[in-house]
């Protein structure tokens, strides 16, 4: 198949899979009466990548996880996938933490608290929101 027919099958643009290319992820056929054809272990592999990065691993530990034998590298396997889940909980302690210092300017604002909207003071404010009550909010 084509570039274009391994993209669509994979649901990306061709683009994407010239970034992997770039990135040594995938490699790049050589060509065929002047087209490069990609194969179905080229169409699973790029959907490999596809779903390991929909989790939010990075391109290194999609690189490394590419290299693993399903058989035997179990734990290193699990390793990265708990790296992985523990660098989710972090993103969502900061997301519920931002959440709240929205929550709480949105209702200083329906009150009508302060001189103008506590929305846009609390983000132009010199002083640190942190500093203000306003944890997770940053400048």
């Amino acid at each position: 198949m084509t570039i274009g027919t391994l993209a669509k099958a994979a649901g990306v643009g061709v683009e994407t899979v010239r970034f992997y290319q770039r990135r040594g992820l995938m490699n790049e056929p050589g060509r065929a009466g002047g087209v490069r054809r990609y194969g179905g272990d080229d169409l699973a592999r790029l959907r490999f990548i596809r779903s390991a990065a929909g989790t939010g691993f990075t391109l290194a530990q999609i690189a490394e996880l590419l290299t693993l034998d399903a058989g035997e590298d179990r734990a290193r396997a699990q390793a990265l996938a708990q790296e992985r889940m523990a660098a989710i909980d972090a993103q969502m302690a900061r997301l519920a933490q931002a959440r709240a210092a929205l929550e709480t300017l949105a209702t200083r604002c329906a009150a009508g608290e302060g001189d103008g909207c506590p929305i846009l003071t609390a983000f132009d404010a010199p002083v640190q929101p942190e500093a203000r009550g306003l944890t997770g909010m940053r400048r």
